[in-house]
């Protein structure tokens, strides 16, 4: 059954972003590690929050499933940060979203350390301006 979810959930993102999940993939993971901070011998920390915005039009065609995509977006970077033993500021979390602004390419992804996660933490700007890192064409 899960692995049936797991095909399903793969076979939406493939149909909406095109060859764009395996760049979106590559992309977090680079998000990721560029802003990583050395915090001592053995402790590295990441940011936790991750905001993966989409033209419009590719978000609409989402629908409700945006919230599936941002889960198996968040296993992507937990896979990744467990194989680099990165240390999280928080708990992880991808928030993906319509752009409000328009976008050079298919999708922008921000990031930013939040310790703690409020519902509404992508309802608004976040306090610290977040950085915005890839778009693909």
């Amino acid at each position: 059954m899960e692995k049936t979810v797991e095909h399903w959930e793969s076979a939406l993102v493939d149909k909406v972003l095109g060859n764009d999940p395996v760049e979106l993939c590559d992309d977090l993971r680079r998000e990721c590690d560029r802003h990583a901070v050395v915090c001592g011998r053995r402790r590295v920390l990441v940011p936790n929050a991750y905001k993966v915005e989409l033209t419009p039009d590719v978000h609409e065609q989402l629908g409700e499933h945006d919230g599936q995509i941002g889960q198996e977006l968040t296993d992507v970077l937990a896979r990744h940060a467990a194989e680099h033993d990165y240390e999280w500021a928080g708990p992880l979390t991808v928030h993906v979203t319509g752009a409000e602004e328009p976008l050079d390419g298919r999708y922008r992804i921000t990031s930013q350390a939040m310790p703690n996660i409020p519902a509404d933490a992508f309802s608004e700007t976040p306090p610290e301006a977040p950085r915005t890192t890839a778009s693909s064409p």
